[in-house]
């Protein structure tokens, strides 16, 4: 019976290794990182050496292979030293994603094959007025004899202006709503593509967050993925994977501030002895410790149901994202409680933690989007 709630070996040792690179590739980064808002070179540079930035990518294209635990435990514990860099391996499974569901061979071999050897690939599915209703997008995308003609904007894109490759939503037919949106590939190097400033955020700073343009961008037929108008049903099919993957980056931000702070009430000496001896501070790591083993739990369950696409996964990976997002909230709020003064300064990392865990509960659908969704896939 303990079997059913532990790793296999292979998992663990994934783990272990990819901790070891984190804590010695990436965290001494995290704080530069963030707070001159530069993207993480050194953590690119460590995890695509160990062919982890892409690692979900089918080994008949360059890949790993990884199943979606494998990657979910690979942005936990980046994430649990750096959220910025977690987000290298995050958004270019969610760029990919569409790709791997509904691309062709041929497309595979063209665009999976430069991700593995280092090429960013982003998702541009939000637009200024198109958020959690996503299907109210307004880029356009007119037929032109055998090609198509791209114009509009995409607004928060993860990694915009350092990945190559672009998963793009737009409408063919707006008269039909969701049933009238396609899915293109777009390069960085196509004429008519461009990008706005840097947004200046809250959290995640290392990952540019930037607006992107297409202006009459010419796309041959061979850009296109899947049928005409089944856009939106690659782009929410997408959604139900990554989704996992945000809960494993909420997962790694929580269990990293709980780590610093259990450390901190142990060497932390008030009224002559360690704060960890005061029961009120245990009652808080305890719980703060609960709750991260209960969204573990949760997330990696919903990872399975992703690797085996099974028919609850679209309540399992709301449920894990959205869990596991507001426990990240909860939990780095804590830990900067447990180090008081210190935890409000940059000298730890745990305000940075808590700034990125916001995030997690904004983007790929709002966790009150998340409950709508849990709602109407009731098990």
């Amino acid at each position: 019976m303990d079997a059913l709630f532990e790793l296999p070996t292979e998992y663990e040792d994934l783990r272990t290794s990819v901790r070891a690179l984190a804590e010695k590739e990436i965290a001494p980064f995290a704080r530069d990182v963030d707070e001159n808002s530069r993207f993480p070179e050194e953590a690119h540079k460590a995890l695509q050496r160990a062919g982890l930035a892409a690692s979900h990518v089918p080994t008949e294209f360059g890949g790993d292979g990884a199943d979606s635990l494998a990657v979910a435990i690979v942005i936990e514990e980046v994430a649990r030293v750096c959220g910025s860099s977690s987000l290298i391996p995050a958004v270019n499974k969610l760029g990919s994603l569409p790709l791997i569901l509904a691309g062709t061979q041929e497309q595979k071999e063209r665009w999976l094959r430069p991700l593995t050897g280092g090429k960013g690939f982003s998702y541009c599915l939000s637009e200024s007025q198109a958020g959690s209703d996503a299907s109210a997008l307004k880029t356009k995308v007119t037929q032109d004899g055998n090609g198509w003609i791209l114009n509009g904007s995409k607004k928060w894109i993860s990694n915009a202006g350092f990945s190559e490759f672009y998963t793009v939503l737009a409408s063919n037919d707006s008269s039909k709503g969701a049933k009238g949106i396609t899915a293109f590939i777009v390069e960085k190097s196509d004429p008519g593509v461009s990008f706005g400033a840097h947004e200046k955020k809250m959290g995640f700073r290392g990952s540019p967050t930037r607006e992107v343009y297409f202006d009459n961008v010419k796309l041959d037929d061979d850009r296109r993925l899947g049928e005409v108008g089944n856009g939106f049903t690659i782009a929410m099919n997408t959604l139900d994977h990554t989704r996992v993957t945000i809960a494993a980056q909420a997962l790694g931000l929580a269990q990293g501030a709980l780590d610093v702070a259990t450390k901190y009430a142990h060497e932390r000496e008030q009224f002559s002895k360690p704060i960890f001896d005061f029961q009120g501070v245990q009652f808080m790591l305890a719980d703060m410790a609960m709750s991260v083993a209960a969204a573990r739990q949760l997330t990696y369950a919903s990872a399975s149901k992703s690797e085996r696409g099974t028919s609850d996964l679209k309540f399992f990976s709301a449920a894990s994202k959205c869990f596991a997002s507001d426990t990240a909230m909860k939990v780095t709020s804590d830990a900067i409680q447990i180090l008081g003064g210190y935890g409000y300064v940059s000298d730890y990392p745990v305000e940075r933690m808590m700034r990125d865990a916001k995030l997690t509960q904004i983007y790929e659908g709002t966790n009150q989007i998340q409950r709508i969704v849990m709602a109407r896939n009731l098990p």
